[in-house]
């Protein structure tokens, strides 16, 4: 593996990060809300998948 100067690839680093297209902040906003609705909705419709499974699985138990 070749030696690499510390300071030719901080360099390189930073040419790289000024290519990039950094998101306003109206999108960062969009974006997070977005994210949190998902998420919410997410975690009430895997809550409905448990509580359905759990009865389920009461019912089974109960028949005798």
């Amino acid at each position: 593996m070749a030696a690499t100067n510390p300071f030719k690839f901080l360099q390189e680093v930073r040419q790289e990060v000024s290519k990039v297209t950094w998101p306003s902040r109206n999108e960062t906003v969009i974006s997070t809300i977005m994210v949190l609705i998902f998420a919410t909705l997410a975690s009430f419709f895997f809550l409905a998948a448990d509580q359905i499974i759990a009865w389920l699985v009461q019912l089974m138990l109960s028949i005798r």
